[in-house]
C-alpha cells in the first residue's frame, strides 16, 4: 500500500450489519429477492439465480434491507481450494435501486457517520487480491468451511488515502467498470430479444396463427413470412404447424463426451474451455472445430451453453453433434426451455443421462425456418460475444491497474490517460 496513506481498522470506518437466517419454508417463487453468498463475487453481483421471500419481510426485517451503495462481504466460503468465486471474504458493491433482503452469512459494510469514506473506492480496494488473501488468512475453519466473524472483519487493518484521492481512484477504475456494466446490460437486452423471438415463432406459433387469420405476420419480410404454413395439424399432444415434425432429441443429435484437460488457463488462450456450468478458461487447441452447444453432464447444476466459435469441452460435460441439418441457434433456445437439472441418472453425483435426454420430445421446424431464425439471432450472438470479449479485456485492465494504484506505483493522472487510451481503442 502507498506509504503516505492512513492506517486504520475496518471497524474505525465501517459498521457491519449481518444478514437474517431465513428458513427454507419462507422462500417463495416470487417476491422480494434475497442476496445469498452465491450472489456476491469479487467486485460484482450475480442476480441470475435469486431466491425470494414475502414482501412482508420488508416491514418485519427492515434492518436487513440492502441499500444502494452498500458494500457486501461473504462471511463463509472456501480458503484457496476450489474456484476463487467460492472463497470467503468476497466483497462487492450493491448498486440496485429496488429493495433486496440479506441472507445469513453475508454482511453489509456501511460507513460510520462522519467517516471520510468513498464507498466505490473501497468496493475496488476490499475486493482486491491483497484483501482477499487477508480475509482468508484471518478466517477460522469449521467442518471444512472458512468463516469470518464480525469482530474479525471489523478488526482487519485497512490503509486509505484522503477522500479526494479515493474518489479519483474510484473514477479511474469506475470508467472501466461502467463500460463493462453497459456491455452486460446490452447483452441482457439482446438475449431477451432472442428469447422473445423464439417464443413467438416456435412456442406461440404467432406467424402461423397470423396467416391462419389471413394476416401478414407482423415484423416479417415477405420471404420469411412465406416460410411459415397457413395452419396446424391437430394431434393428441396438441397442435403442430403443418410441415413441422414431432420428434425426440435422440432422432436429431447425439451427445458426445468431453475430454479431461489439466492445462487450461483462466485468461490466456485462443479457445474457450467449457465445463458443466459454462466457460472455465482457455486452451490452445479446440476439441470441436465448429460452433456448438455444450450440455452439463455432472453436478448439482448443469447448464446449456452456446459457443459461437470452436471450443473445448472437459469431461464433466457433453457437446451436441447433429445427425442431420440443424441450426444451432434454434437448437440452443429449444434446449434451454427444458430444465436439464430435472434429469438425474440416479448416481451419487447428479448427472445427465444420455438415454433420458434422447427421449425428450421436440417439435422440429423445417430447416429453412430454423435458418431464418439463426440468421437474425446469429447477428445478436455475434454482438454479445464481442461485448463479452471486450469486457474481459477491460476487466483485465482494471485488475492490472488496481494494485498499482493501491500501492502508489501508478499515480492517478497517469492511470487516467492509460484508461482513456484503452477505452478509446474499444469504442
Amino acid at each position: 500500500m502507498a506509504s503516505e496513506w492512513k492506517t486504520a481498522r475496518i471497524g474505525d470506518a465501517f459498521d457491519l450489519v449481518g444478514g437474517y437466517a431465513f428458513k427454507s419454508s419462507e422462500f417463495v417463487e416470487s417476491g422480494i429477492p434475497v442476496i445469498k453468498i452465491k450472489n456476491v463475487k469479487a467486485n460484482r453481483m450475480l442476480f441470475d439465480d435469486l431466491s425470494y421471500v414475502s414482501p412482508d419481510f420488508l416491514k418485519t426485517r427492515a434492518d436487513k434491507v440492502v441499500q444502494k451503495g452498500d458494500l457486501l462481504i461473504t462471511m463463509s466460503g472456501n480458503r484457496f481450494d476450489g474456484s476463487p468465486d467460492t472463497w470467503v471474504g468476497k466483497v462487492a458493491q450493491f448498486n440496485e435501486d429496488k429493495p433486496f433482503l440479506l441472507n445469513q452469512r453475508v454482511g453489509i459494510l456501511r460507513p460510520k457517520k462522519g467517516a471520510e469514506v468513498h464507498r466505490r473506492f473501497f468496493g475496488f480496494s476490499l475486493s482486491s487480491h491483497f484483501y482477499q488473501t487477508e480475509f482468508i488468512a484471518i478466517a477460522t475453519s469449521s467442518g471444512g468451511q472458512a468463516n469470518l466473524s464480525p469482530s474479525q472483519i471489523l478488526g482487519a487493518p485497512i490503509e486509505f488515502p484522503p477522500v479526494a484521492e479515493q474518489r479519483a481512484i474510484a473514477s479511474v477504475l469506475g470508467a472501466l467498470d461502467d463500460k463493462i456494466e453497459l456491455n452486460r446490460r446490452m447483452n441482457a437486452t439482446l438475449e431477451a430479444m432472442a428469447r422473445a423471438l423464439f417464443q413467438s415463432w416456435f412456442v406461440d406459433f404467432d406467424p402461423v396463427r397470423a396467416k391462419l387469420d389471413h394476416r401478414h405476420p407482423p415484423g416479417l419480410d415477405q420471404p420469411t413470412a412465406a416460410l411459415f404454413p397457413h395452419g396446424f395439424n391437430h394431434e393428441a399432444d396438441g397442435v403442430v404447424p403443418k410441415g413441422w415434425t414431432r420428434m425426440r432429441w435422440g432422432d436429431i443429435v447425439t451427445l458426445e463426451y468431453g475430454k479431461s484437460l489439466r492445462d487450461y488457463r483462466e485468461s490466456d488462450g485462443k479457445y474457450r474451455v467449457f465445463g458443466t456450468n459454462g466457460p472455465i478458461g482457455f486452451h490452445d487447441e479446440p476439441l470441436c472445430n465448429t460452433p456448438g452447444i455444450v450440455i452439463g453432464r455432472k453436478g448439482a447444476y448443469r447448464g446449456v451453453h452456446f459457443s459461437p466459435e470452436p471450443f473445448f469441452v472437459i469431461d464433466t460435460a457433453f457437446y451436441l453433434k447433429p445427425k442431420a441439418e440443424l441450426n444451432l441457434h434454434w437448437a440452443y433456445y429449444e434446449l434451454i426451455r427444458f430444465d436439464i437439472n430435472s434429469m438425474d441418472s440416479g448416481s451419487a453425483i447428479p448427472s445427465t443421462s444420455r438415454d433420458d435426454f434422447y427421449g425428450i420430445p421436440v417439435i422440429v421446424p423445417p430447416p429453412k425456418i430454423q435458418e431464418a431464425f439463426g440468421k437474425v439471432v446469429g447477428e445478436w450472438f455475434a454482438k454479445v460475444f464481442a461485448n463479452e470479449a471486450q469486457s474481459c479485456t477491460l476487466a483485465t485492465l482494471r485488475d492490472t491497474l488496481l494494485p498499482k494504484l493501491l500501492s502508489g506505483e501508478l499515480r492517478v493522472p497517469d492511470a487516467e490517460r492509460f484508461v482513456e487510451d484503452n477505452l478509446g481503442a474499444v469504442r
